[in-house]
């Protein structure tokens, strides 16, 4: 509020009214919220104040404040199912969570999110660039104050470089495993046409077979119903032959018996 009172009124001058100041909203994010927050509620992790008047009197002041739990966030996205559902839960994520998990979630519900992650690491890479994002007003302090805040916050942002490398190589682990899987999908759907291409040329060579088998079965069926033909011919003839014989043999008797 005040640093908006100082700069507004030195653009102005003398035509400066406090009109022109806008309202300042004081956001603070507990990591882990103290007992008046965990015992009013285990789901509730957003709670916005504003300034009344103990008498009922109504006036549009110009500070408000939103106190945002993100250990109870946390809890309440982690529950079995649960999605990420709005624009505020996605920033939420992103400020909360390091688990790799939860940030492909994120970045599989908005892509957009992945070039901020690139955006930190490049920033913590550089540390010439991430102390020209504190305020200028650093100037004022003392030497040896600054040079140990500097330190504090270059030992901070080192380990969060670290731990930021960690998470990318995890999600690089997990897109090399996704590619892995990916390959593995491919090679069995290549696999899986080739049994299919082999069992169509299977089922193909067996109706040939079949069709052969067929042509073979009536094959031998002509056989058989000519050898029953040839068979009975035979048994006519041999039947006829013997009727000869009797025959002859009978005139021979009576030949024999008119010599005597």
């Amino acid at each position: 509020m005040l640093r908006q009172y100082k700069r507004v009124r030195l653009e102005l001058g003398k035509s400066f009214t406090y009109k022109e100041i806008k309202k300042v909203y004081t956001i603070v994010l507990f990591e882990k919220s103290n007992a008046a927050f965990t015992k009013f509620s285990k789901e509730q992790y957003i709670h916005r104040f504003e300034q009344k008047s103990d008498t009922g009197v109504e006036m549009d002041l110009l500070q408000e404040y939103t106190f945002i739990c993100l250990d109870i966030f946390d809890n309440t996205i982690h529950n079995e199912g649960r999605k990420i559902e709005s624009r505020l839960e996605e920033w939420l994520v992103f400020l909360s969570q390091d688990d790799p998990d939860m940030i492909i979630n994120l970045l599989n519900c908005n892509p957009e999110f992945k070039k901020i992650y690139e955006e930190v690491y490049t920033i913590c890479l550089n540390m010439e660039r991430m102390m020209s994002m504190f305020s200028k007003e650093l100037e004022i302090l003392d030497r040896n104050t600054v040079k140990l805040m500097v330190d504090e916050m270059i030992e901070e942002y080192t380990k969060m470089t670290e731990e930021h490398a960690k998470r990318m190589e995890a999600l690089d682990e997990v897109g090399r495993q996704m590619e892995a899987e990916q390959e593995k999908m491919k090679v069995d759907e290549e696999k899986l046409k080739a049994r299919k291409e082999k069992l169509k040329a299977n089922e193909e060579r067996l109706k040939a077979d079949e069709e052969k088998l067929k042509a073979n079965e009536a094959k031998l069926k002509a056989r058989k119903e000519k050898l029953e033909i040839d068979v009975a011919k035979q048994k006519e003839r041999a039947e006829t032959a013997e009727a000869e014989v009797e025959y002859l043999r009978k005139q021979l008797v009576e030949l024999q018996k008119s010599n005597k």
